[in-house]
C-alpha cells in the first residue's frame, strides 16, 4: 500500500495513537543482562530464562583463569511468599575429567555474605576475579565437580537482597542446581549425584536448602550438604553482632528483612540516623562493613532501645521466626563446621541446629573447631568440607556423631 500526502500523515498519527494507548504485547527489551523480562516467561523452577558465556578469574588483576568454562545465567525460582521471581548465577563446567565412579556431580556453592547492593552479586565478581570465595570454588573444579554459585534473590536482579532469609535462599540453591542441569551449553548431567556447600551466610543457605530439598526438589540426587557457621537463629546472632566490628552485618539483615517484609514498615520505627543508614546500606558490599563497625543498634531507633526487643514483639518476633533453620531434617547426610570461638555467628546456636536435626532422626556430623575467628574456620574447615563432598560422591558411609557433642 503507498500513501502519500495528507492520508500518509493522518496514517501516521493513527499509527501513533494507536501505539501510546493499546497495551503492548511484548516486554521491553533489558538494559543488562541482570533486567529480568516482564512478565516472566511461563516455565517451571530452575528453567533457564537466559543464558551467556563469562568468564571466572582468580584474581583482580584477571590474570589467574580458574579451571572451567562459565555461563552466566538467569533461572525461575520462587520467593518466599511462594511468587515467581528471577535469579540469576553461574555455571562452572571444569576442565578436569571427572575419574570417580558415575557421572560428574555437581555441587550447589552458597556463597558467604556478598552485601545487598546488586553490584556484589557473585557472578559479577566470578568475571572480576575478586570473589573472596573463588579459590574454594576451584577446588571444587579441581575435583572434577560441576559447580553453580547462585546470585540469590536481589543480587544483581532487581531489589534489594534478602538477606539470610531461609525460604528464598534455599529455593535459590535448588534451583541453581536444577538451572544446571538443564543448562545444555554447559555439558552437565542431568539426572546425576549433587550436593549443597556454603559457610557463613552459605551455610545458612546450604543448611535451609537441605532441609527444603525432600519437600521443593525431590528429583534432586541429592548426596550431602556442608553447611558451615551456619546463622540458624537471627535473634541471636544479632544479639552477638550489635555494637561490634561486625554490626554491619545487622545492617544487612535490617536492609534484607525491610526488602522481603515491606508490610513490617521497619523504617517507622527508626529515627533519622536509622532511615539514612537503612538507605544507604541497601546499596552496599561486605568491603563497606568496616564504617559501620561497632554501630550500636540503640541509636538507630525512635525510642533508643535496640533491636533485640523488638525482635521479642509482634510483629517482627514471627517473621524472625519463620527464619530458624533446624526445624525442618534434612533427608540428606549434613556436615555443620563452627568454631567455639567464632566471633561474628555464636556458636551455642548452630549447635542447637545441629541438635535439633539429630532428635529429628537427620544423619549429621557436628565438627567444633578451637580456631579463634569466623574467617579463620572457614579456611579450617576446607579439608573437611572437601573429604565430606569426596565421600558422599563415593557412596561412602556417612560420619554421625549425634549425641556426641
Amino acid at each position: 500500500m503507498h500513501l502519500s500526502g495528507r492520508p500518509a500523515r493522518v496514517f501516521a498519527v493513527a499509527v501513533a495513537v494507536a501505539a501510546a494507548v493499546l497495551p503492548s504485547t511484548a516486554s521491553a527489551a533489558p538494559t543488562s543482562f541482570y533486567d529480568p523480562p516482564t512478565p516472566l516467561p511461563p516455565g517451571s523452577d530452575g528453567d533457564i530464562i537466559r543464558h551467556e558465556p563469562t568468564e571466572f578469574f582468580l584474581d583482580p588483576a584477571r590474570t589467574l583463569r580458574a579451571p572451567a568454562d562459565a555461563q552466566r545465567i538467569m533461572y525461575r525460582s520462587t520467593d518466599t511468599h511462594g511468587r515467581p521471581m528471577a535469579v540469576t548465577g553461574t555455571v562452572l563446567t571444569p576442565r578436569t575429567p571427572w575419574r570417580g565412579t558415575g557421572e560428574r556431580p555437581i555441587v550447589g556453592y552458597a556463597v558467604g555474605t556478598q552485601g545487598v547492593g546488586d553490584d556484589c552479586a557473585p557472578s559479577k565478581a566470578l568475571a572480576a576475579g575478586n570473589e573472596y570465595e573463588g579459590p574454594f570454588i576451584s577446588g571444587l573444579l579441581a575435583r572434577g565437580y560441576g559447580v553453580v554459585v547462585t546470585d540469590y534473590e536481589g543480587l544483581g536482579t532487581p531489589g534489594v537482597h534478602t538477606y539470610v532469609n531461609r525460604v528464598s535462599e534455599g529455593h535459590a540453591v535448588l534451583d541453581s542446581i536444577r538451572a544446571a542441569q538443564r543448562l545444555d551449553a554447559a555439558g552437565l548431567p542431568d539426572h546425576g549425584p549433587v550436593a549443597i556447600t556454603g559457610y557463613s551466610q552459605g551455610g545458612g543457605a546450604s543448611a535451609s536448602a537441605a532441609e527444603l530439598q525432600r519437600s521443593y526438589a525431590p528429583e534432586l540426587d541429592l548426596k550431602g550438604a556442608y553447611a558451615g557457621a551456619p546463622p540458624a537463629d537471627l535473634t541471636a546472632t544479632a544479639r552477638a553482632l550489635d555494637g561490634t566490628y561486625g554490626a554491619g552485618l545487622v545492617g544487612f539483615a535490617l536492609a534484607g528483612m525491610n526488602a522481603a517484609y515491606p508490610d513490617l514498615d521497619i523504617p517507622r520505627v527508626l529515627n533519622d540516623r536509622g532511615k539514612r543508614l537503612l538507605d544507604e546500606i541497601s546499596d552496599e558490599c561486605v568491603t563497606d562493613i568496616p564504617k559501620y563497625a561497632f554501630m550500636r543498634s540503640a541509636d538507630l531507633t525512635r525510642d533508643g532501645r535496640p533491636l533485640e526487643d523488638y525482635l521479642a514483639e509482634e510483629p517482627f518476633h514471627s517473621r524472625v521466626a519463620e527464619q530458624t533453620i533446624g526445624l525442618r531434617a534434612p533427608h540428606a547426610p549434613v556436615l555443620v563446621a563452627h568454631s567455639r570461638f567464632d566471633d561474628l555467628v555464636p556458636f551455642d546456636q548452630g549447635r542447637r541446629m545441629a541438635e535439633s536435626w539429630c532428635q529429628e532422626g537427620a544423619t549429621v556430623q557436628f565438627s567444633a573447631y578451637p580456631s579463634p575467628t569466623h574467617v579463620a574456620t572457614a579456611l579450617a574447615a576446607f579439608p573437611e568440607a572437601y573429604g565430606f563432598l569426596q565421600n558422599r560422591f563415593a557412596d561412602q558411609a556417612p560420619p554421625d556423631n549425634c549425641g556426641k557433642f
